[in-house]
């Protein structure tokens, strides 16, 4: 419930994991093109390589919360506190 304390942003867009599970969707999608991997660490890489791209998007803006809407929401908490 603690998404309801900020303002400009949609509640609909934190308040549900879609995020999470497009996330979680993109990541099998990437591994069953693969098929078998031949060790843990190569499975990893993959996984790693796509949430490093996945955070560069939030940091370009293509984000689906930005991240300076966020800062700008904690700092007016931060003023109410």
């Amino acid at each position: 419930m603690q998404f309801y304390r900020f303002d400009q942003i949609d509640h609909r867009k934190i308040s549900s994991t879609n995020t999470l599970e497009r996330l979680n969707r993109e990541i099998r999608r990437r591994s069953k093109v693969v098929g078998i991997f031949p060790n843990k660490d190569s499975y990893i890489r993959l996984i790693t390589t796509y949430l490093i791209e996945y955070e560069e998007e939030w940091q370009s803006g293509r984000a689906y919360v930005s991240v300076q809407s966020l800062t700008e929401q904690r700092l007016k908490l931060e003023e109410v506190a």
